[in-house]
C-alpha cells in the first residue's frame, strides 16, 4: 500500500518516522547528542522538547516526566489520514492512550501502545504553522 505524499509543515520535520527519546534534562541531552553523535538541533520547544536532525533523518528529545520510569523510547509516525489510521488501530485492538486531537502546531495526533507497551504517536499534518506562533524556536530551517 503506497501512502500519499505528506503535506509540508514548518513545525515538524519531513521524516515519516521519528523516534522520541525521553531525558531528565532535555537541554543537556541535546548538547550531548550534538557533541557525541553529530546531531543538529532543528527546533527548540521551550526547555522540554527539541527536534534534531541526524544522517538525513530526525528524532525528538522530550522531557522525562516526573514519576515516569525511564524506559524504551517512543515512535512518532506521520500518516496521511490519522482518523482512518486510528479506526484501523482500534479495530485491531490497540490500547489507545490519547484519541485524535488537533494540535496548535498544525498536526492532528493520537497515541497508542503496542503489544510490548511501546508508545506510538501517529500524526497528520493539517496546516503549515510557523513554530513562532505557538512558542517554538526554529534553529535549523527544514531542508
Amino acid at each position: 500500500m503506497t501512502q500519499p505524499p505528506i503535506p509540508h509543515n514548518h513545525s515538524i520535520p519531513e521524516s515519516a518516522v521519528m523516534p522520541v527519546l525521553a531525558y531528565a534534562d532535555v537541554r543537556a541531552a541535546v548538547a550531548w547528542l550534538v557533541s557525541a553523535f553529530g546531531c543538529t538541533e532543528r527546533l527548540r520547544i521551550g526547555e522540554h522538547r527539541a527536534q534534531l536532525a541526524l544522517a538525513g533523518g530526525h528524532l525528538v528529545a522530550a522531557e522525562l516526566l516526573p514519576g515516569t520510569p525511564a524506559g524504551p523510547g517512543m515512535v512518532l509516525v506521520r500518516v496521511a489520514d490519522v482518523d482512518a489510521h486510528h479506526r484501523r488501530a482500534v479495530a485491531a485492538g490497540a490500547r489507545i492512550v490519547a484519541p485524535p486531537v488537533d494540535q496548535p502546531y498544525g498536526e492532528r495526533q493520537y497515541s497508542a501502545e503496542d503489544l510490548g507497551g511501546h508508545r506510538w504517536t501517529f500524526s497528520q499534518t493539517i496546516a503549515d504553522v510557523d513554530p513562532a506562533s505557538w512558542g517554538g524556536v526554529l534553529t535549523l530551517e527544514a531542508q
